[in-house]
């Protein structure tokens, strides 16, 4: 693709915005770039998509505790510092909660006040101009061919309540770098990862203050459509049609 783009060693560093990242969150940044650049050949492309500035959400495929760091890439090479709206739980995990704190990043608890609360955050976030990393599918896919399963709905509702555009992101080859359940990367030998974004998807047609359950479900496969046909560009394979069904 025209405008991929290899991270390498400190180069990346400097194309990285430093305003807004937050003390521990950016200290993360620089520390991890490096050693991913090293250990990883990491290629992205599709910067071009994410907007510069105002509210914007970016919806991408999950398939390992990697992903966020993957992401975050992705976002600031596109000039972005991204907040994730994330479990809970990582703000129990030692030096983790500190660069989750740091980086205003957005907390989930299991339970419908709970999540209404992390979805009022979330419109907050995009109204206030900021750029919110989702997984739609709130985990890890569980299909051993690694496509995606079927997503949730909350993205599709700060989308389409907020007018907010949602930026599809395919991620492919993290997986390897850190599987499931193994907690230190496989650097050696170099993975390759692949990161590739498209445009924002058209939901325009579907913006409204109180959206139906067919509204929601209807932007949802939109979405997840996006991010699936994109990965399957990366994977070099055509997706199994059935699941982007919301």
């Amino acid at each position: 693709m025209a405008d991929a783009i290899r991270l390498r060693p400190l180069t990346a560093l400097r194309w990285f915005p430093r305003s807004r990242r937050g003390f521990w969150f950016g200290l993360a940044i620089d520390l991890i770039a490096p050693v991913l650049a090293v250990g990883t050949r990491l290629r992205v492309s599709g910067s071009r998509h994410l907007p510069r500035d105002g509210g914007v959400l970016v919806a991408c495929n999950h398939l390992s505790f990697a992903d966020p760091i993957m992401v975050t890439v992705y976002c600031l090479l596109g000039e972005r510092v991204p907040r994730f709206f994330a479990k809970a739980g990582l703000w129990k995990v030692p030096v983790v909660r500190s660069v989750m704190r740091s980086g205003r990043h957005i907390q989930v608890h299991r339970g419908k006040a709970s999540a209404l609360e992390a979805y009022r955050d979330t419109v907050d976030a995009v109204r206030a101009g900021d750029c919110v990393v989702v997984f739609p599918e709130g985990t890890f896919t569980d299909r051993a061919d690694g496509w995606p399963m079927k997503a949730k709905t909350g993205l599709a509702r700060v989308a389409l309540t907020t007018g907010t555009p949602v930026v599809p992101l395919a991620c492919w080859g993290s997986q390897h770098v850190l599987p499931e359940g193994v907690w230190l990367p496989r650097v050696f030998p170099r993975r390759r990862v692949e990161l590739v974004a498209g445009p924002p998807v058209d939901l325009s047609d579907l913006v409204t203050d109180k959206p139906t359950a067919s509204q929601l479900r209807e932007a949802t496969e939109r979405i997840m459509t996006a991010v699936t046909s994109l990965l399957g560009e990366v994977r070099g394979d055509d997706p199994p049609p059935e699941i982007v069904k919301a």
